[in-house]
This record gives structure tokens, sequence and C-alpha cells, in this order.
């Protein structure tokens, strides 16, 4: 009798356990669309279908009303661009260690030029903020800072990090940084609140907190409040870039832009 009830304990047990392994394996996506595309950089992709995108160093926001578009033929080649927040979106210009923002029309509102500010920083990652600011990765001093450009200061800083920085994103909230060696998350007073080892990502795009990234052409996402990351179930295609927007996931192969259901809960 003691031994069956030790076996039954034991099935059960294992059973449990045996569940989130299988059942969290992957994540399935359906595909909704997919068209003709054609950019160097792939930026946003909003709720109202606004798509904004860099094509020979001139970023457009199109959408099927109207197509506008910002160059700066001085500052050469766009670097990259965040547009979470469409009326103050960040223009990095990394050879000029100079950002510009742009409001909901693609004008000019302010120039912040790091060659000309005090302290000296070498800027090579930025990505929106809440208010007056944007996040930036500071070269020089190996920190992530939260720069409030109009009062020409940072509010936050974190401790100086480790490693080769591959990619920085954020929202109003929060902050990502992927390094060669970890994932760290930072909230919007600079504090750590994660960090996780990185196992080959190159990548990161987040969403409604939850984390996407790119591993030698495949898609993986750990799921807001999970701590395990899992593959996303995609056919083969070339992932050049990939971007999450609420459900839809959409991956740009350098020809074609393919839009995914994507369910994350």
């Amino acid at each position: 009798m003691y031994f069956s009830t030790t076996m039954r304990l034991t099935t059960i047990l294992i059973f449990l356990l045996s569940v989130p392994l299988f059942s969290q394996d992957k994540v399935s996506v359906t595909l909704q669309n997919k068209l003709i595309f054609k950019a160097d950089q792939l930026i946003e992709i909003d709720n109202f279908n606004t798509t904004y995108h860099v094509l020979n160093n001139t970023l457009f926001k199109t959408n099927s009303k109207e197509s506008i578009n910002y160059s700066n033929v001085q500052m050469g080649g766009i670097t990259s661009a965040n547009a979470f927040n469409p009326l103050k979106i960040p223009v990095f210009y990394q050879n000029f260690n100079t950002v510009i923002i742009l409001d909901n029309r693609l004008a000019e509102i302010t120039r912040i030029d790091f060659n000309a500010r005090n302290p000296f920083r070498v800027v090579t990652h930025i990505s929106s903020g809440n208010d007056n600011t944007f996040w930036l990765f500071n070269q020089n001093t190996q920190q992530i800072e939260l720069f409030d450009y109009l009062a020409n200061k940072s509010r936050v800083r974190s401790l100086p990090i480790k490693g080769e920085v591959f990619d920085l994103d954020s929202n109003y909230n929060f902050c990502w940084l992927l390094t060669e060696e970890f994932i760290y998350v930072y909230n919007y007073i600079g504090s750590l609140i994660d960090k996780f080892p990185n196992d080959g990502f190159t990548s990161l795009d987040q969403n409604n907190g939850n984390l996407f990234f790119l591993k030698e052409n495949q898609l993986y996402v750990r799921l807001k409040n999970a701590t395990n990351i899992v593959q996303v179930s995609l056919p083969e295609l070339l992932i050049k870039q990939f971007l999450v927007t609420d459900e839809s996931l959409y991956i740009y192969d350098g020809e074609y832009l393919h839009q995914y259901l994507i369910k994350t809960n």
C-alpha cells in the first residue's frame, strides 16, 4: 500500500513538472498579411497602421492618408530612430554624436549635439523616454542615462555596465538593455529591477511587457511575468528586422513585410 501511494505521488509530481515544459515549448503565430516593402530600417508600425521607416537616409511616416518624410543631408546616415512617442521622435546620428527630436509632422523640435554638451558623452544607442527625455547609452562611462534634453542633464544614471551593448529599448516606465552577457531591466528612476543571462541574442523588441529576441535568424519570447524564454514558431524566412505591436508581429525579410497574429496570453 505504501509503495502504491508513493508511486502515485511520484507520477503526479512528474506530470506537474512536465506540463509547463511542454505547454510553453513554443509560441505560435498566424500569417495575416504579406506586402512588398522597401526600407533600410523598419522603425515602427503603430495601432493605426502608420509605418515609420528609413530609406536612403530619409525617415518616412506613412499611412492611408499621407506620406511625409524628414532628411538631413548635413548629418548623413540615420543610425536609428524611435517612434514609441509619435509626438517626440528621437533620430540618432551616431557619426555626429547628435540626436534630433522631431514632432508628429517630422518637423525639428530641437537638436542635441553631445560634442558640445558638458559632460562630454559618446552615445551609441538611444530610445524614447517620458516627458522631454530619452534613454541613451554613454560609452565613455558605460552607463545608461535618462537624458532630459530641455534641462540639459540626466535625471538618472545606472551603475557602469560591463560588456558590449547590442540593443536598447524602452517605454514610459522601463528600459531594457541587451549586452553581450546579460539583459538588464531598469525602471524610470534608474533602479535595476531585473537581470538575466543573454543566451546568444543579438537584438530585442518589447511590447506590453513581453520581450522578443533574435538569435541566429530565429525569434524567442519571454512573456510578461514569466522567467523562461521560449521559441516563436515561424516558417523558414530571413529575419532582417522585426517588431511587435500589441498582437501583431512584423518581420521584414528585405523584400516583403510579413504580419503575423501572435497570442502572448
